[in-house]
């Protein structure tokens, strides 16, 4: 900065014949034209020095290489406002334009800082592989907690801004007599927003939902695949979207199913003749367990847990890593199952039987139709 000063001194003392005007224009492309220079032997610079320093510096560099550029011109701009021939109020637009931008290119460096230093934190977390509950923690933590942050950086270099204009303060001072009026009706319109940001800010810490959880919620099972600073979005089974808001998951039950983790036990239920050797239906359960890649080698068991009138009810039992595998085995489970009892079995299928006193018995006739 110095010495941009004294190249444009030494240049204003040599060209003082010239008028004000050409002078001024003079001056500031010297000025931006220097700070292209100056920009280009700092970016060199940077580049040796983070060129064996970790990823986040040498992105760092990179990605504010632009911001770094424009912070040069505006302050070669600054200097020769200085220096040019500038009617006061002239000089006085130009030094308030050059710290807004100052502002804005502060609050531009922090919140790509704070994306650089997110992106490289979270590599270190796999989404797609099979246990993957501490990487939905800390993606989902970190998320939240980013556009609270961002959020917050624009506000302050937005209050910074508007700090600058005189005209702020006093219209603040004429609205603190209706402050309490004005605070009441605001709280009271933006009531969803805020309470939609605190159930954000109770979520980042206690995590009843995650990025990437298996939920049933209103009657319909889904993933969730984003999570903003207002509302959640949940990819339901079929790629339909569900939105919604944050507030929901404080103040409404629903079914996360990898809370703890994403291993998942499968229920299939068959109704079968009471003929049916149930040891004969666990076998090959246990082998049809044994041979499909999605069990995971938990929990396989089998059950008669009720008797109907003409029928029992057994539940297969069967554990699988994650929700969709365990959807997939249960179907899995039940095609295989019914061709072995049709191929096996074929009494052991659910019919209606009569009898004699003799012991005799036949499978009643079909139902007529409309009875």
């Amino acid at each position: 900065m110095q010495d941009i000063e004294t190249a444009l001194r030494s240049v204003e003392s040599s060209i003082r014949w010239m008028p004000d005007w050409l002078v001024t224009l003079f001056v500031f492309g010297l000025a931006i034209c220097l700070a292209l220079m100056l920009h280009g032997l700092l970016a060199r610079l940077l580049r040796l020095a983070v060129a064996r320093r970790d990823m986040f510096w040498r992105s760092l560099v990179k990605r504010t290489n632009p911001p770094l550029r424009f912070a040069l011109i505006v302050l070669g701009v600054q200097a020769a406002a200085v220096l040019a021939p500038l009617q006061p109020e002239h000089a006085a637009f130009v030094s308030h334009g050059v710290l807004l931008a100052l502002i804005t290119l502060a609050v531009l460096a922090a919140r790509t800082a704070l994306h650089i230093w997110l992106t490289l934190y979270l590599r270190r977390f796999k989404l797609d592989s099979e246990d993957n509950l501490l990487a939905r923690k800390h993606v989902t933590q970190s998320r939240i907690l980013e556009r609270i942050a961002v959020t917050l950086i624009v506000v302050i270099g937005l209050a910074a801004s508007l700090m600058t204009f005189d005209g702020v303060a006093q219209i603040g001072v004429s609205l603190l007599a209706s402050a309490g009026a004005a605070g009441l009706v605001a709280g009271l319109a933006l009531q969803p927003l805020l309470k939609n940001i605190f159930a954000g800010l109770q979520l980042a810490i206690t995590q009843p939902i995650r990025i990437d959880d298996a939920l049933l919620v209103e009657g319909e099972w889904g993933n969730v695949e984003e999570i903003t600073s207002t509302y959640v979005v949940v990819k339901i089974w079929d790629w339909r979207r569900m939105i919604l808001p944050l507030s929901y998951f404080i103040e409404q039950p629903f079914q996360n199913w990898t809370r703890e983790g994403a291993a998942l036990i499968g229920v299939v239920t068959i109704y079968l003749d009471y003929a049916t050797p149930v040891e004969a239906i666990r076998d090959k359960v246990r082998q049809i367990a044994e041979a499909s890649p999605l069990w995971e080698g938990g929990v396989v068991a089998v059950q008669v847990t009720d008797f109907r009138e003409f029928t029992m009810e057994v539940r297969i039992l069967i554990s699988a890593r994650n929700a969709g595998r365990t959807f997939d085995l249960r179907c899995q489970m039940r095609e295989q199952i019914v061709a072995f009892l049709q191929e096996n079995y074929p009494q052991a299928l659910p019919r209606l039987r009569t009898g004699d006193s003799a012991g005799n018995e036949a499978l009643l006739p079909p139902a007529p139709r409309g009875s």
